[in-house]
């Protein structure tokens, strides 16, 4: 099975904001962990990371759209 020119790229960087977001929940949930339980600041970084990965993804798509 043959992949499309430029296909492979969108993979990669698709694979790549999606560990990025995974890292970064990770990341958060062990930094604002206390007694097994996450802070009210760390329900607020997971917010902007959650946001983060939205502007991410959009932004990844309109980079698409516009090479395609």
């Amino acid at each position: 099975m043959e992949i499309e020119e430029g296909m492979g790229r969108k993979i990669v960087l698709s694979i790549v904001a999606v560990v990025l977001f995974i890292v970064s929940f990770v990341f958060v949930g062990m930094t604002y962990n206390v007694d097994g339980a996450l802070t009210s600041t760390g329900g607020l970084a997971l917010l902007g990371t959650l946001v983060g990965f939205i502007l991410l993804m959009g932004a990844l798509g309109v980079y698409f759209a516009s090479r395609d």
